[in-house]
């Protein structure tokens, strides 16, 4: 279904608040309401909402990532690993 059909008043809200809670956990969709005329709100299912967080957490660590790549702040993976190993064998805390 496209956004545009899933735009609704706020009057709409308030006259079937059962069918919209039924039809936005049902269809997993977002669904806009306009107050005066202007998107004020959108209203989605907490599992979708849940979903977004999560995926906009992995792009902002691959964000943070690729800033570190770009900037020198890494190192190889040999000397990663040889750092651990290092660390297990000396019995030092992480």
């Amino acid at each position: 279904m496209r956004l545009s059909e899933k735009i609704k008043p706020i009057t709409y809200l308030k006259n079937h608040t059962s069918d919209v809670l039924k039809e936005v956990t049902t269809c997993a969709a977002p669904l806009i309401i306009t107050h005066n005329g202007e998107a004020k709100l959108v209203i989605q299912d907490v599992l979708t909402y849940e979903k977004q967080q999560e995926s906009l957490t992995l792009l902002k660590l691959l964000a943070q990532s690729t800033e570190s790549i770009k900037n020198g702040r890494y190192k190889p993976l040999k000397n990663s690993f040889a750092s651990i190993k290092n660390r297990i064998s000396n019995n030092e805390k992480f």
